[in-house]
């Protein structure tokens, strides 16, 4: 709304990441940097640990963006995932065939053979974990096994752990002590003090397009950091309702009393100089002392949806888990006869994946092979009503030479707003313990099959 008044080309304070408006001053760079070398350098796990809204997504996009093209990058955005379920999903990630009979240890088995054959052809692996806090121990455990993936000389699979500080309080129970001895490198991304936030406001200002004096000046800078604490999601919600605030006044300043404002209609509480800020403020930690070790400091998904049991249509719960299996009995061929409305959500899904944010989200709901079409149809006959079904896509994709039916839900901005679908599914479709995709996976999968 106030774009063209301060002459932007875009708006400078969406709370969505986007890597071209990445800050790297309050150590952000530096930390971006020695991440990168980290991995490079193949050892152990790595760990992130920030308050909501510090940053940490943005870190993660950016990793995503400075990672060589030899390093694959696997993501894991579901942090309530059973340990039953954590390995069969980084194997579906993985672009594994494994199917729900497969023990834990068969799956392990090809997972570390598929990361062997990457090595050999000299590609490295990574998995992000975000939200790591909310992770079961047992499941970070199971996580932890994948570190001992190794030659002699290297790991197969690196790991960088982003959580919020209640992860550090759970690897600190004796539990999971094995797994905190595998962390080599840890993170902490801390607020901004009020010179930072002035630099971020103004930095995201000039990177839009903005060419005159600067809007903010020490006294708002240092108010918008007492509201937002200093973390880098309010600030962007409180400096983009300030500067709408300075707009429908028909002001080019933003002032303090639009920052009020602006915290008022937020209902941010003047937390600056607060307890938690106190602790907030102790300096970012770059543990590079293992970096050091004989090193110079200098030196980017494709999720592989549930190759399982599709999941039962909303009217056969017991179907069980979405991990693929052979069926039991083999379907007609006439089965793979594509009816109007299976017909209508595949054009509809190639509509949406031509055109969908490749940062977004999706939730995999289930799968179903190709002769099995009868299963996603009856599903889309008698869906649960608490989704939209406008919002059902379906593609086809293969693995391993056979042709299966994806179904996905929605497209969500955040991954907040991801998680918050996924754990109101009604429990038919919770027991084949669906995940979130993001959108950029889904289409590079869909070329990988198609090209």
């Amino acid at each position: 709304m106030y774009q063209e008044h301060f002459g932007l080309k875009r708006p400078p304070f969406r709370i969505t990441p986007d890597t071209s408006l990445f800050f790297e001053g309050s150590q952000r760079g530096a930390a971006l940097d020695a991440l990168v070398y980290a991995i490079k350098s193949g050892e152990g796990i790595i760990k992130v640990v920030g308050e909501v809204g510090s940053g940490k997504t943005m870190l993660c996009r950016m990793l995503e963006v400075r990672l060589a093209d030899d390093i694959d990058v696997v993501y894991i955005a579901n942090p309530s995932l059973s340990p039953d379920n954590i390995l069969h999903v980084i194997a579906h990630e993985l672009q594994l065939d494994v199917d729900n009979d497969m023990s834990k240890v068969d799956v392990m088995q090809k997972i570390q053979a598929h990361l062997l054959q990457k090595h050999a052809d000299n590609r490295q692996v990574v998995l992000f974990v975000e939200e790591a806090q909310s992770m079961p121990i047992e499941t970070l455990e199971e996580i932890r096994l994948l570190s001992n993936l190794e030659t002699d000389e290297n790991k197969l699979l690196q790991m960088v752990l982003f959580g919020q500080p209640e992860l550090d309080e759970k690897l600190s129970s004796p539990n999971i002590r094995q797994l905190k001895e595998r962390i080599t490198h840890s993170f902490r991304l801390t607020p901004f003090p009020p010179d930072d936030t002035l630099q971020y406001l103004n930095f995201r200002l000039r990177a839009v397009g903005y060419k005159g004096p600067d809007l903010f000046n020490r006294k708002t800078a240092r108010v918008i950091k007492n509201y937002s604490d200093g973390l880098t999601r309010r600030i962007n919600i409180l400096a983009d309702k300030a500067m709408l605030a300075a707009f429908s006044e028909g002001s080019h300043t933003v002032t303090a009393k639009h920052v009020k404002s602006a915290a008022r209609d937020s209902e941010f509480n003047k937390i600056g100089g607060s307890h938690k800020g106190k602790i907030a403020a102790v300096a970012l930690v770059l543990v590079v002392l293992a970096l050091a070790g004989g090193y110079y400091l200098g030196m980017q998904n494709g999720s592989q949806p549930g190759t399982g049991q599709p999941a039962a249509p909303a009217a056969l719960p017991d179907q069980g888990s979405s991990k693929p299996t052979e069926p039991a009995q083999q379907v007609p061929a006439a089965a793979e006869e594509v009816s109007d409305l299976l017909g209508e959500r595949l054009e509809k899904t190639r509509q949406w994946l031509a055109q969908a944010n490749d940062r977004h989200y999706s939730i995999q709901l289930f799968m179903a092979l190709k002769r099995d079409a009868r299963k996603v149809e009856a599903f889309l006959e008698d869906m649960p009503e608490m989704l939209d079904f406008t919002k059902i896509y379906i593609y086809e994709t293969v693995i391993n030479g056979r042709h299966w039916y994806s179904v996905v839900y929605n497209d969500f901005a955040t991954q907040s707003e991801a998680i918050k679908t996924l754990n109101e599914l009604p429990a038919s479709l919770r027991a084949s313990e669906p995940y979130l995709r993001r959108i950029k996976a889904l289409k590079k999968e869909i070329i990988r099959n198609t090209g």
